[in-house]
């Protein structure tokens, strides 16, 4: 196996898109180092992204976030800035793994596994976050959904790896936030998850995204989920309503952790919650 530590993005695109065989990048190693030790997979090129300055970064610009893709999720989370501006992506990132695997594990590891229960994804999806994605072509922005195709599946070119994760500005009188479901109180995988981005005017909601994660190939963002609260008050009817579309739009298998009507229900309910801590987050900020 060959082994790169290109110390600039653009060697790293250089050694990258110049290898036409089977290669994988090293950031945080959570997962891939394990894949190694267990013959899950043995790429001929390991590309280690770790010394690459401008990868390690959480930037704040006029309009958006920018981090990078050596970013740890313990920076993440100890951002102080960030996480007040999105606590739901925050707390997404707070559930990847142990203290210590914090400490190693990124963001856009979590988003490249492309994990149908990936804790990072659905705030994400629910903030319109983008990714930058770099290659022998030059640079280009996606969309989340777009880019993941299905379970471990992304839609990347061979040459192309992702640089950056893109995070607009929290709107005035925002505020989101995560929740998942596990059998377990620490430690597990999630059952379902729950990602919810809200906007508030005049007490009603002006602007929303419910995204659910678990219950489908791969994230699932509705708009017939999210239209159903716009212009809602947060009352006992909009959220029967929220739950039962909610329901409707998870696309959940059977297996050991849940079954299929279970998993419907559990969504409707955490949906419920989400969009209940995130619009008291934003009562408490006004």
């Amino acid at each position: 196996m060959r082994y790169e530590a290109p110390q600039t993005l653009d060697q790293a695109v250089n050694v990258f898109s110049e290898f036409n065989g089977l290669k994988r990048i090293l950031a945080g190693g959570t997962d891939i180092l394990v894949q190694l030790r267990t013959d899950v997979i043995q790429p001929e090129l390991l590309m280690n992204i770790k010394d690459i300055a401008e990868l390690g970064k959480i930037e704040l610009f006029d309009n958006f976030w920018k981090i990078g893709a050596g970013v740890s999720a313990a920076n993440i989370t100890g951002n102080k800035e960030f996480s007040k501006e999105w606590p739901g992506i925050t707390e997404g990132v707070g559930l990847i793994g142990s203290t210590q695997i914090q400490n190693r594990a990124t963001l856009v590891g979590n988003l490249s596994n492309a994990s149908p229960a990936a804790d990072g994804v659905p705030a994400l999806v629910a903030a319109n976050a983008m990714v930058e994605i770099v290659g022998r072509s030059g640079n280009r922005k996606s969309e989340i959904l777009s880019l993941i195709s299905g379970p471990g599946k992304l839609n990347i070119e061979n040459d192309e790896f992702i640089s950056h994760i893109l995070i607009p500005r929290q709107n005035k009188n925002s505020s989101d936030c995560y929740m998942r479901f596990i059998p377990r109180t620490e430690m597990d995988i999630a059952v379902v998850g729950c990602g919810v981005n809200l906007s508030v005017e005049y007490n009603n909601i002006s602007a929303v995204r419910v995204v659910l994660g678990a219950v489908g190939p791969k994230v699932i963002f509705s708009e017939e989920v999210s239209n159903s609260l716009l212009g809602a008050s947060l009352n006992a009817d909009s959220m029967s309503k929220l739950q039962e579309v909610c329901e409707k739009a998870a696309n959940p298998i059977d297996d050991k952790r849940g079954t299929i009507d279970f998993r419907r229900k559990v969504a409707g309910v955490l949906a419920k919650r989400a969009v209940e801590k995130a619009y008291k987050r934003i009562m408490e900020d006004s």
